[in-house]
């Protein structure tokens, strides 16, 4: 039953499943924007933009596969997300259909991850205003 994969293929998890994945030898990629990766993330991290901010608004990032081919492997067990799990979901169907095997959308995204506490010992609210990026 190979084809197309879409939206309904995409596993999502909450942050707290996310982080046990992490603990058990997952990657967590984050497809966030460099300026918003470089903010505040999540430890050992790899990041590549999933989209770009420009003048014209966010534009998807051409070589988004060939970067993570780069640094992760197609039976590599990933984590993906973002400020708030759109553009990591779009990610994940996008890596599915590359031919990635393990890949799981982290709901919420790094958001929520700051939300849940997960973060560090900085307040929240300081690490909220931090991931959120506003052109």
């Amino acid at each position: 039953m190979e084809g197309t994969k879409g939206h309904e293929d995409v596993m999502t998890v909450d942050v707290h499943t996310a982080k046990d994945l992490l603990g058990s030898g997952h990657h967590y990629l984050d497809v966030r924007s460099v300026e918003e990766f470089n903010k505040s993330h999540i430890d050992n991290a790899l990041n590549v933009p999933y989209m770009f901010i420009t003048e014209e608004g966010r534009v998807k990032n051409p070589d988004f596969l060939t970067q993570v081919a780069a640094i992760s492997e197609k039976e590599d067990h990933l984590v993906v997300g973002c400020n708030s799990g759109g553009r990591s979901f779009r990610a994940c169907v996008d890596l599915l259909n590359a031919g990635y095997k393990d890949v799981t959308n982290m709901g919420g995204g790094y958001s929520a991850w700051v939300d849940s506490g997960l973060a560090s010992d900085k307040p929240p609210e300081e690490l909220k205003t931090a991931c959120k990026f506003r052109p």
